[in-house]
């Protein structure tokens, strides 16, 4: 299996070297516009092979989409990632343009291709690439949700002192600071829920952590996460390739599922060797929907900004 990464900054270069360590894939192709750029990271990430036992190829090019003819999967995580007090929609007008003309060049060469997309703002770059792409919906994946709710994880392990590993717990709608919705009353810790070891005011902590968790990060650091984003892609990417039928929150297309439609947003689906393959029932309480018709509503303004621009 064949494998692209498009951009080889911090969350490119550590996709592809999560892929490249699982071991699962045959060869990587990691693309950068920088002349050079990706041949370094590549060859850098090539010489851990013996030492940690892959045997994945992993080659760099310069902004040669030919190389990536017949990739199964590609991600996209070109654009420029946020600064301190920028928000991910600040991002639209930059990164539009160059999402629309990746997309393009990918089906370009691999007209089969399941496109994953990380480059913010999330749930629009992920529509923008249904509708640019014209390939079947399942083929079209944003990542964000996956990222946010392993977060959430984060946030309630550290408060309930618990393993990651057994909780579950997921968020939902927008990929942004106001829009994601952690389902705090739906988490389990091994199928006890959550809620019955917090009150009131510790669970909002928990959810105003998580929703804020990218720029608290990116104030910390001076600009956005990669560790956990690469991860969270790779975790996708593993699931398509090895057709696992894991479930992630992930952004795509509705088409009238929790009453919303002609938009790309963050829900429970099962992710395998189709790409997303179904989207899992949800049952959300009043306050639940509330927030979610909210969150789509943000997403669909954020949306209408690539028409009023000519983007599609």
């Amino acid at each position: 299996m064949k494998i692209t990464v498009i951009g080889a900054g911090a969350v490119g270069a550590t996709t592809a070297d999560n892929i490249a360590r699982k071991n699962f894939a045959e060869e990587v192709i990691l693309l950068d516009i920088k002349e050079g750029f990706a041949e370094g990271k590549a060859q850098d990430m090539m010489q851990t092979s013996a030492l940690l036992g892959f045997d994945t190829k992993i080659k760099g090019v310069t902004n040669d989409y030919l190389q990536t003819a017949g990739s199964s999967i590609a991600v996209i995580t070109s654009g420029i990632p946020r600064k301190p007090g920028m928000t991910r929609e600040e991002l639209i007008g930059t990164n539009a343009n160059i999402v629309k003309n990746v997309v393009d060049n990918l089906v370009k060469y691999s007209p089969d291709i399941i496109i994953i997309v990380v480059s913010n703002p999330m749930d629009t770059m992920t529509y923008l690439a249904y509708k640019a792409s014209g390939l079947p919906k399942n083929r079209i994946i944003g990542m964000g949700g996956a990222l946010d709710s392993s977060r959430f994880k984060y946030q309630l392990a550290n408060k309930l002192n618990a393993s990651p590993a057994d909780l579950n717990a997921i968020v939902i709608g927008g990929h942004g600071d106001t829009t994601m919705i952690p389902l705090i009353n739906k988490a389990t810790w091994n199928s006890i829920p959550v809620k019955e070891f917090l009150d009131e005011v510790e669970k909002e902590e928990i959810i105003q952590k998580t929703m804020v968790g990218g720029a608290t990060l990116t104030a910390l650091i001076g600009t956005s996460a990669w560790y956990a984003p690469g991860a969270a892609t790779a975790a996708m990417v593993e699931s398509i390739a090895l057709n696992q039928n894991k479930l992630f929150t992930a952004s795509v297309y509705l088409e009238g599922e929790l009453d919303e439609s002609d938009i790309c947003i963050g829900v429970p689906v099962i992710v395998n060797k189709n790409g997303w393959d179904k989207i899992v029932p949800l049952s959300l309480d009043e306050e639940e929907k509330a927030k979610f018709k909210a969150s789509a509503s943000a997403v669909r303004a954020m949306n209408a900004v690539l028409s009023e621009n000519n983007i599609i």
